[in-house]
């Protein structure tokens, strides 16, 4: 759910949009930026559609990528952003532009200019472009999100990757068993009805199949594209609020997969707001709406019992939020202070894990899901053609 927030941060009244499980929730992302809530409220969904429709449209890591290059060239921020503005022909880009340089010119700083955009730059980013103001090292944390967010979009990448190939199988395989039982089976069956001989019980079952669409063809066809809708529908559904991974969670070697993603995720984001100078309880704060619902417990748990003076790697242990391999590398990290570099380095470590398990998967479910899609196709032409066999044996 989508809320706004209005608050004095810094002797001046903001308004926050951030999405949280409950207003409970919508508050500690508040406190994590440093915001003293005046009134919150829940938006409604048709404008939080709008709201991800228009984000979709501004590349973040584009502007961010442009930004830094004007930076590193020795423009400053307004400068920067009125070079972008002057490049942009896209409307969303330029509305966005716009309201940037607009709140630049009125004195506010690049963080406080970002913040009242918080429909296009997610709470994360102002964080990291706030704590990047008290060092001046600006292009150094916006090369550090880029970064963060390549890998990020690698791995998602690679999952999407191994993922095509047996969608496409799958797609093509039921269409040909759509097309043989839809089309085929009810003229087999016309044949067959005439000849009077006794069919195969499993023929004689296809056939009645097909005696039943060829009877009530518009009625089969509309129930089965009616379906077809239904569970793609069902589908989208589960992605969206996570219901299959969820499921997949059940499972164990996607157990074990999907935690270690989850767990390189936490690690790479609270890597990169460490290097970035924030402190680990307000890192974790602003990590919890990246994490699934149980993570995010977890990390919550974690977050008080460091405030509590237990060290990082005793707590994330204590909550399941770390591996073997994770906690000696944290520790080495906490010895030596490097705690946010060793955080990055676990996360990239993890990386090499999620690719291995990638490429196990691809290599064993996608020779198990042609021969499933054989064995199904194979049969309705073998159960069709037995009657044509048996004919022929009497002939003989």
């Amino acid at each position: 759910m989508r809320y706004e927030i209005r608050g004095l941060s810094s002797d001046r009244v903001t308004t926050l949009f951030v999405d949280a499980a409950n207003e409970s929730d919508a508050r500690r992302h508040a406190a994590a930026q440093s915001l003293r809530v005046l009134s919150i409220k829940q938006k409604n969904q048709s404008a939080g559609l709008r709201l991800t429709r228009h984000k979709h449209n501004f590349s973040l890591i584009l502007f961010t990528q442009e930004l830094l290059a004007l930076l590193e060239a020795g423009l400053t921020v307004v400068e920067g952003i009125d070079t972008l503005l002057d490049n942009k022909h896209r409307p969303e880009a330029h509305n966005v532009l716009t309201r940037l340089h607009q709140n630049l010119l009125e004195g506010k700083s690049f963080s406080g200019a970002l913040g009242d955009v918080t429909e296009i730059f997610p709470p994360l980013y102002v964080s990291i472009v706030r704590a990047a103001e008290r060092t001046s090292n600006l292009p150094e944390a916006l090369g550090r999100y880029i970064d963060y967010q390549v890998r990020l979009d690698s791995v998602k990448a690679k999952v999407i990757s191994a993922s095509i190939y047996p969608v496409i199988l799958l797609v093509v395989g039921s269409g040909v068993a759509l097309f043989l039982m839809g089309y085929v089976v009810p003229r087999f069956a016309s044949v067959y009805q005439g000849t009077g001989r006794q069919l195969p019980w499993m023929s004689s079952l296809l056939m009645d199949w097909g005696n039943l669409v060829s009877k009530h063809r518009h009625e089969v066809f509309s129930g089965m594209l009616a379906t077809l809708a239904i569970t793609g529908l069902a589908i989208r559904q589960l992605l969206r609020q996570g219901g299959i991974v969820r499921l997949l969670q059940h499972i164990p070697f996607f157990a074990e997969s999907i935690k270690i993603f989850q767990l390189a995720r936490l690690y790479l984001t609270l890597g990169m707001l460490l290097d970035g100078g924030l402190p680990i309880v307000q890192s974790l704060n602003l990590v919890g709406p990246t994490l699934s619902p149980e993570l995010r417990g977890r990390a919550e748990n974690a977050t008080q019992a460091i405030q509590r003076g237990e060290s990082i790697s005793q707590a994330l242990n204590r909550f399941a939020l770390t591996t073997p391999v994770g906690l000696r590398m944290l520790r080495v990290g906490e010895q030596s202070g490097r705690i946010g570099e060793m955080m990055t380095r676990t996360a990239k470590f993890y990386d090499g894990e999620i690719s291995r398990s990638i490429e196990w998967f691809s290599k064993i479910f996608e020779p198990v899901l042609m021969a499933a899609i054989g064995v199904v196709v194979g049969t309705i032409v073998i159960l069709l053609y037995m009657p044509i066999f048996d004919l022929a044996g009497s002939l003989q």
